[in-house]
């Protein structure tokens, strides 16, 4: 859940999400990902997850998906690819998946906890 500790947490994480809204921002992180990275506060982790597009793992670091949209978009992916890529499935299969009216109940309990 994105709530006050996750925000505190990911501050700078979505701050340099933030700043690749201005394209000599973009031009500079794809000329040099890790020095324009080191320009940022963030945590090793949070950089390395950066590094490794782990959008699940930027999420559990702080990042909110609406400020990673904009890396996505940096990278030339649209927000579909994006959250497929967070499930695991490919982007047609996530596609598909939403039409036909998004993902089962099954899939939104968490891992051991009982079914109803």
């Amino acid at each position: 859940m994105f709530d006050a500790d996750q925000s505190r947490r990911g501050y700078h994480l979505n701050q340099f999400c933030m700043s690749l809204m201005k394209a000599q921002n973009r031009e500079r992180f794809r000329a040099d990902e890790r020095a324009y990275l080191d320009e940022w506060p963030m945590t090793e982790e949070q950089k390395q997850a950066v590094l490794a597009r782990d959008l699940n793992r930027c999420i559990l670091l702080g990042g909110n998906i609406y400020f990673l949209a904009k890396l996505g978009a940096t990278d030339g992916r649209s927000f579909q690819y994006m959250a497929a890529s967070m499930t695991g499935m490919s982007q047609e299969d996530y596609a598909a998946m939403m039409l036909a009216g998004g993902r089962s109940i099954e899939g939104n309990r968490k891992i051991g906890e009982p079914k109803p």
